[in-house]
C-alpha cells in the first residue's frame, strides 16, 4: 500500500516456448504445427521444421528453440543420433521423441541420447500439448512400459559392473555420483581438469551411461554410495 492506495501489478504474459519439428513427413509437421497453434498458441510457437536430421542442430540454433520434437525414423542420420547432436550443441533444449513404431529399445536409446520425453505417433495428436507443457517445466514424459524397460536394462547393466572396473574408475565414479563439478573431481585424483574431463568421458563409455545423472543413478543401484 502506498499513500493509502492499493497498487496492483499487471501480470506480464510469459513468452511462448519456441518449438521446432524434425520429421521426414512434411504433412505431419504442418499438421502438428497447426494443432499447437490452434490449441496452445499462447504457450507454444512453432518457429520452423525440417525433414532432415542433418539440419536439426542449425534449425534449433537459428530459432533459439527451447523444445525440439524429433521423429525417431529419420533416414539416413536417424532420430537417436539427431537427438544426440542437438543435446551436444544445445544442452538446454528439451527434446520430445516421437515414433511410429512400438520399438521400446529404440525409445530407450532416444532417452539415453538425451530426450526428455517419448510418445508414439499412434497417440491422438491432441495429447501432445500436455506432454510438451510437462517437458517445458522440466518433467520427463515416459510411458509406463518404457520406464519399466529402462529400469530392467539398467539393472542388467549393473550386474557385475563393479567387478569389471578398476579402483581408479570406482573412485572417479564415486566422486561423479556425489554431484561434484569437474574441478572438484580433479583435485583428489591429482590430475588436471582437462584430464579429469577425459577420464569422465571414458568412464561414462564404460558404464554405458549417456550423462552424469544416469551414471549417478546407476551408482546408487549398484550400492556404490551405500
Amino acid at each position: 500500500m502506498v499513500g493509502g492506495a492499493h497498487t496492483r501489478l499487471a501480470a506480464v504474459p510469459a513468452e511462448p516456448h519456441v518449438v521446432v519439428i524434425v520429421d521426414d513427413h512434411a504433412l505431419f509437421s504442418q499438421g502438428l504445427a497447426l494443432l499447437l497453434e490452434s490449441r496452445a498458441g499462447d504457450t507454444f510457437r512453432v518457429a520452423g521444421s525440417t525433414t532432415a536430421g542433418e539440419d536439426a542442430v542449425a534449425l534449433v540454433g537459428r530459432h533459439g528453440a527451447g523444445i525440439a520434437i524429433v521423429d525417431l525414423a529419420l533416414p539416413p542420420l536417424g532420430g537417436v543420433e539427431t537427438i544426440r547432436r542437438i543435446k551436444a550443441a544445445y544442452p538446454a533444449t528439451r527434446v520430445l521423441a516421437l515414433s511410429g513404431t512400438e520399438d521400446l529399445d529404440l525409445a530407450a536409446a532416444a532417452m539415453r541420447a538425451g530426450a526428455e520425453g517419448y510418445l508414439g505417433k499412434s497417440a491422438d495428436p491432441e495429447v501432445l500439448v500436455a506432454p510438451l507443457l510437462a517437458i517445458a517445466a522440466g518433467v520427463r514424459v515416459l510411458r509406463a512400459e518404457l520406464l519399466d524397460a529402462l529400469l530392467t536394462a539398467a539393472d542388467r547393466t549393473g550386474d557385475g559392473l563393479l567387478d569389471r572396473l578398476g579402483e581408479r574408475d570406482i573412485e572417479l565414479w564415486t566422486l561423479l555420483a556425489r554431484g561434484l563439478e569437474t574441478a572438484d573431481i580433479a583435485r583428489p585424483l591429482l590430475v588436471s581438469e582437462r584430464t579429469a574431463k577425459r577420464m569422465i568421458a571414458s568412464l561414462l563409455h564404460k558404464l554405458g551411461a549417456s550423462n552424469r545423472i544416469e551414471a549417478a543413478a546407476l551408482a546408487g543401484r549398484c550400492g556404490l554410495l551405500d
